[in-house]
């Protein structure tokens, strides 16, 4: 199976590990506001950031693929071999050219007649896929990931939650109010599994409520960066009571229809992360 012939010393996580964020049951314990996944339409967003993968052999594929070609293990100074590929991971020459085929997509590769597959250039990559965001921020240049995402987060969402508030759908407001509490009650519990997942569908739910679709296109960007800067899975971001107090800043300025009160939130929210501390000066006061 392609799991056991991966290279020992490749460094890379195995397909079982694709599932990072799973939530965390704490049997006998009053978890206060369920997390059920929401309505389909409202929760949809958020699930883009599972990236276009898919599972079984081909998903493994492409996952340790990108994987190799983003820590720079595959390199342009040779063609990749069908061939080769499939006799390394054990698979079928379908699914090693399906694999090939969405790493071109996502600009990784370049497939051309007498030349072969190769690797491209970085500058041709797409770095707003979820799937090459999640491969950068945990291999070599994870630092510089991270440090992107930020600074893309304070461009993206101090205004998504301006425009939100002008959008006062009483499903999603209810929704944004069940998230924080959900957050509340796992920063009681000290479950921060369950934390980190309200937070990202708290969000990538804003961004689509602010009725620009190509923010919304963006909030895939945002989910990922989120699961890839912050919360248990590196320890980037703990649970904290300042985090969650901005959370409710923001609820009850989209409530009250105040954008520039919901901007301003969304920014201190920004500036209590360690990572974005780092780059953008905290909001002078006035």
């Amino acid at each position: 199976m392609m799991t056991a012939a991966r290279s020992a010393d490749s460094g890379l996580a195995t397909p079982g590990e694709l599932d990072r964020y799973p939530y965390a049951e704490t049997p006998g314990t009053d978890r206060g506001p369920v997390w059920d996944g929401g309505d389909p339409e409202l929760g949809r967003v958020g699930r883009r950031t599972a990236g276009t993968r898919g599972r079984g052999l081909h998903g493994q594929l492409v996952q340790q693929l990108g994987q190799m070609i983003v820590s720079g293990d595959l390199g342009a100074d040779r063609p990749l071999v069908p061939e080769e590929i499939g006799q390394r991971f054990e698979v079928s020459r379908t699914v090693v050219r399906e694999s090939l085929r969405v790493l071109e997509a996502k600009g990784l590769v370049s497939a051309r007649p007498n030349v072969g597959t190769r690797v491209r250039p970085v500058s041709d990559w797409n770095l707003l896929d979820p799937d090459i965001i999640e491969w950068r921020a945990y291999g070599p240049q994870r630092d510089d990931q991270r440090r992107e995402l930020s600074e893309l987060r304070w461009t993206i969402e101090p205004l998504a939650a301006r425009l939100a508030a002008g959008h006062g759908r009483e499903d999603v407001q209810q929704r944004l109010t069940d998230m924080a509490e959900i957050m509340g009650h796992a920063l009681g519990q000290g479950d921060a599994l369950t934390f980190a997942r309200a937070d990202n569908e708290f969000h990538s739910l804003l961004i689509q409520v602010a009725g620009n679709r190509m923010l919304e296109h963006l909030s895939g960007i945002v989910s990922a960066a989120l699961q890839v800067s912050g919360g248990p899975v590196t320890g980037c971001e703990r649970p904290n009571e300042t985090s969650l107090a901005h959370h409710a800043r923001i609820v009850d300025a989209l409530a009250a229809g105040d954008g520039p009160a919901a901007e301003a939130a969304m920014r201190q929210l920004l500036t209590v992360h360690p990572e974005v501390e780092r780059v953008v000066p905290a909001p002078r006061e006035h």
